[in-house]
């Protein structure tokens, strides 16, 4: 029966959902995925084996026509970094998602949730999961709700928070979650106990936990990470008046994990997070070798990381590109700040294009280290994400890609790629390079940079700016000229 098994997935452009949906490809099933942005799936691998439709999971028309002939739907969708009212909108498109399954007939809801204890206050987004979860077993529709703590995998936020401290800091201040009982679970395990719930025996709704063979106390983690990792043991010094709010700003100068990220990561992992029982066994076989470690989990990890293989990350999950560039009619009545210029070089298209989608991150951006350095460090003093982001793939990008403090924004190889920013500025910016193959050989080189300002602070910033686009842009555009004549 699965190769006639329809699933839905939501969430299918976040960490766990982008790494799911091949999954279930690999498995024999018919998938299609919601997004609310498809442009942002149009160049995964995956993408010609699926049906992706658009929708968004708070528009219940686009989820009811996105549920019809479904067998099973994934709910994956989270809003970890989300602000004020996130929990209100987080119910509401549950139920969103279940009222379209019970009219469509769905056969099962699969929803990954958050371990949590049954008894304490919970932070607000463990509260939020909890409640998806019971509005979703409510539904009529036979749910089966996988309840996870921290997930242990190459780019995930709980992971690499985990990485860059016990990296950056020999001597860390923590609040007094570093004692706290943590159950991880490596990424692909969840992936596995995932699959399995689409055929898993479900003759009534249920909630169970998942973890791994570990609990460990947070501090323990990060402990046993420096020695996977080669670094010398961590002091940990433990204050008890670092709110999660100081916390997650801490976290926010010395990771690339936004302070409100942070700060809610350290908030879900205010209370113990264990097991309380292990009926999850009863519904889905463990894989043939067991459960993963933590350490095993962390070492694969990093191996991944090593050799530029990290399929999803948290930070192409944390935000859908934006509209597209405006198109220059468009502009017509409105201001604009555009800094165009063009290069010639005598190197083929590919050579070019291979420098241009390898741009930022360890591979830096082609000119004027320093400036570019400069605007990463004030971003990241009034809250942005600065440079530290860096990039997924060390020479390959994907629409939606984290591109230090860009996102890629339209990538068409090899003539165009364009970037979003998303650093704190008045207004909004956009990088382009375009290549065109000439008719005698080499290649025309085309960079643009536009600003769309926001009032006078927009304005005054783009002036500001304006003795330094010599070098910045004009630099750029040598640069990679010579770059690819180097190939």
């Amino acid at each position: 029966m699965t190769g006639s098994t329809r699933i839905l997935v939501t969430g299918g452009t976040g960490y766990v959902g982008g790494r799911l949906v091949p999954k279930l490809v690999e498995s024999g099933y018919r998938v299609r995925v919601l997004a609310r942005t498809p442009d942002k799936l149009r160049d995964v691998p995956w993408a010609r084996d699926v049906e992706v439709v658009r929708g968004d999971l708070d528009d219940a028309e686009s989820v009811r026509r996105a549920s019809r002939d479904v067998d099973v739907l994934y709910y994956l969708a989270h809003s970890m970094g989300g602000r004020g009212g996130f929990e209100d909108v987080e119910q509401r498109c549950a139920r969103n998602v279940a009222a379209a399954a019970r009219d469509a007939g769905v056969g099962r809801i699969v929803y990954l949730g958050g371990l949590h204890p049954e008894t304490g206050e919970l932070s607000p987004h463990l509260r939020s999961r909890a409640a998806v979860g019971r509005i979703l077993v409510a539904s009529a529709v036979p749910t089966l709700v996988l309840q996870a703590g921290v997930v242990i995998g190459s780019g995930s936020a709980s992971f690499e928070m985990i990485r860059h401290l016990s990296n950056r800091l020999p001597v860390m201040t923590t609040p007094r979650w570093v004692n706290n009982r943590i159950q991880p679970i490596a990424v692909r395990d969840v992936l596995h106990y995932l699959v399995g719930a689409a055929t898993a025996s479900l003759p009534r709704s249920r909630v169970v936990d998942i973890g791994g063979p570990d609990i460990l106390r947070y501090g323990e983690m990060m402990q046993v990470y420096a020695e996977v990792a080669g670094l010398r043991r961590r002091r940990i010094l433990v204050l008890p008046v670092l709110t999660p709010r100081l916390a997650g700003l801490w976290i926010g100068l010395v990771t690339p994990i936004p302070p409100s990220l942070g700060r809610a990561l350290i908030e879900s992992v205010g209370t113990d997070a264990v097991m309380r029982d292990h009926d999850v066994d009863e519904l889905i076989a463990r894989l043939p070798g067991g459960l993963t470690g933590y350490r095993e989990a962390v070492r694969l990890a990093l191996r991944r990381i090593e050799r530029g293989d990290v399929e999803t990350t948290w930070a192409n999950a944390s935000s859908a590109p934006a509209d597209p560039l405006p198109s220059d009619p468009d502009w017509a009545g409105a201001t604009a700040f555009v800094d165009e210029r063009h290069l010639d070089c005598a190197s083929d298209p590919a050579s070019v294009w291979a420098v241009v989608e390898a741009i930022g991150g360890e591979n830096g951006w082609y000119s004027f280290p320093l400036a570019w350095a400069v605007r990463g460090w004030l971003d990241r003093a009034v809250g942005g994400v600065g440079l530290v982001r860096g990039r997924r793939h060390p020479h390959t990008l994907h629409t939606g890609d984290a591109l230090d403090f860009w996102r890629v924004e339209r990538i068409d190889r090899p003539e165009l790629l364009r970037l979003r920013a998303e650093m704190r500025a008045p207004g909004g910016a956009w990088l382009e390079w375009q290549l065109t193959a000439l008719p005698a050989g080499g290649t025309r080189i085309r960079q643009r940079a536009v600003f769309l300002p926001k009032g006078v602070a927009g304005r005054l910033y783009w002036y500001s700016l304006v003795p330094f686009h010599r070098v910045i842009f004009a630099g750029m555009l040598e640069n990679i000229a010579g770059a690819a004549g180097r190939q």
